[in-house]
């Protein structure tokens, strides 16, 4: 793809224009841009604070945002960047396990690591120096949003800067609001964030030990109704404490220094062996946005949805916001699409979101219990659940689409096995050997065990093609990468043949956000599947 235009000044004003307007520096930010940026855009992103916020909020994340990462350009740092999560445990007042589940580094499904610890400023900067490497992304950092109008055919956003009262005025074809929990372009939309009745004060102490120190296991949940404490590695020599504030303990008390020394003495962490580098009493919510979208203004991350953060998932969540807007925004600008494609959007992600939400706030009730005949009931309930041979095995969770741009059966249901997310294995052709998306290509991407150019009629192949979608007929292991023809890969790690043969199906049509369309069943009903898809999304 061409080197997209950076935002440029709107002749005779003081402003910019662009064609997305970003609010809003964060993770989720900073990925949505470089995601539109990759795809030619034109981006502007407004930060009302001057400087990077230098501490971590964020600890982890998952296997399917760390494909979305690498679609964002920082593939090749995140293992520098993050480190394996390790064995994950529950365990009770008594330091009995519950249960646990172990988080390898070895690939997952997506392709990387199931879990991956972060330290999120050293993260953040990796975003951000991926952001102004790129030609097509304008950032205007101390500039606080305080008017958007939206003109019906574009979006006019007034900010000033840090240099003074000075108006600065921006256009822009559309606007998201990346911008947190108190999201003003949330206000300026009306929507309306409603609470889902989940909220507890936790006292957040980040700590670096002076001395390498190593923890096993590497993360805790201590469900003790005499404090519940949460223990998890964020990022390379970095730890963190959250401890619950119990009834009748004031916030001023619980974050009092030597109130936190002696939480953290039972842990052997002390003035000599470390130091504090942040506390900070946060409110854990579960919220949601009545609305993502009002005309050209939408919504993303935490100014759509709040979760507590038991189950890691609150930016993983916004991540997945970013990938499944970036592409309908994309064909949308493009004229491809209609902007009734952008209103899926909504229909799409707030499902798997209120589904992520009610299961952080599932572990969140576990672990916050303070009755305590309650937590010995939940104690014996779990540990003689675990203690079987046929006890479930627990791994990070993922939720399939309901409803959107999937392919549907004969009574309009979502076909079998559509919206659920595709695999990622290692492939190779001619002299390049990696994941899928490296080889194969990221966007719309049609996965085949047939020639797709002798299935295919050519307007078939021109409609793909229109929208980005590459070709990958899918050759058996062993077969010579130098065989490979440009629209084909081999399956070097049998990851998609053994995929396709377990659903006996010849194709799968994989979304930019790496879900699954829907599969053809055979040669035969392969244009069906591709003319599925072109009658679901609201083509201009």
């Amino acid at each position: 793809m061409a080197t997209p235009p950076a935002a440029h000044p709107d002749p005779g004003s003081s402003g910019l224009t662009a064609d997305i307007a970003v609010v809003g520096c964060g993770p989720v930010g900073l990925v949505l841009s470089l995601l539109l940026a990759h795809r030619g855009w034109r981006v502007v992103v407004l930060e009302k604070y001057q400087n990077q916020y230098p501490f971590p909020r964020v600890v982890a994340f998952d296997g399917e945002t760390a494909r979305t990462f690498a679609a964002a350009g920082i593939g090749g740092e995140l293992m520098e960047l993050g480190e394996p999560l390790g064995q994950y445990v529950f365990q009770n007042g008594d330091g009995r396990e519950l249960f646990s589940f172990e988080a390898p580094y070895e690939p997952g499904r997506d392709g990387w690591p199931i879990a991956t610890v972060m330290h999120q400023p050293t993260f953040e900067r990796a975003l951000r120096a991926r952001v102004a490497a790129l030609p097509g992304i304008t950032t205007l950092f101390g500039h606080e949003v305080r008017r958007i109008i939206d003109h019906g055919d574009h979006v006019e956003i007034h900010a000033p800067g840090p240099a003074g009262p000075g108006d600065r005025r921006i256009t822009a074809s559309y606007v998201v609001g990346c911008d947190g929990a108190n999201s003003f372009v949330r206000e300026a939309m009306g929507a309306e964030l409603t609470d889902l009745g989940f909220a507890h004060d936790w006292l957040l102490v980040d700590v670096v030990f002076h001395e390498p120190r190593s923890f096993r296991p590497n993360d805790v949940q201590i469900c003790d109704p005499n404090r519940p404490t949460t223990i998890v590695a964020s990022g390379r020599g970095h730890r963190r404490w959250e401890f619950m504030r119990m009834p009748g303990e004031s916030i001023e008390e619980l974050s009092a220094p030597d109130r936190m020394w002696e939480l953290l003495a039972p842990y052997d962490v002390s003035p000599r062996n470390a130091d504090l580098t942040r506390n900070i009493v946060y409110t854990f919510r579960a919220a949601l946005a009545d609305r993502w979208r009002t005309g050209r203004l939408l919504l993303a991350g935490d100014a759509a949805h709040l979760m507590p953060p038991f189950a890691g998932q609150g930016m993983c969540s916004g991540v997945r916001d970013a990938a499944n807007l970036a592409w309908k925004l994309d064909l949308v600008l493009r004229g491809t699409a209609r902007e009734t494609l952008l209103d899926l959007y909504q229909t799409e992600r707030s499902r798997q979101v209120r589904h992520t939400i009610d299961m952080s706030v599932e572990v969140g009730r576990l672990v916050s219990e303070l009755d305590h005949a309650a937590a010995a009931r939940r104690d014996a309930y779990l540990i003689g659940l675990h203690s079987r041979p046929d006890a479930p095995k627990l791994s990070p969770s993922w939720f399939a689409l309901e409803d959107g741009v999937v392919r549907r059966d004969a009574s309009g249901a979502v076909a079998p096995r559509a919206g659920e997310l595709s695999p990622q294995g290692v492939v190779a052709r001619g002299a390049l050997r990696d994941r899928f998306d490296e080889v194969a290509g990221r966007g719309f991407q049609l996965i085949t065990t047939v020639d797709p150019y002798e299935t295919l009629s050519e307007g078939d192949l021109g409609f793909l093609k229109s929208i980005g979608t590459r070709f990958a007929r899918v050759l058996p292991a062993g077969v010579p990468p130098g065989q490979a023809r440009d629209h084909e890969v081999v399956d070097v790690q049998r990851v998609y043949l053994p995929y396709l043969a377990r659903t006996r199906r010849t194709g799968v049509l994989v979304r930019p956000d790496h879900y699954v369309f829907g599969f053809a069943g055979d040669r035969a009903d392969l244009p069906a599947l591709v003319g599925d898809l072109r009658a679901q999304l609201h083509l201009a």
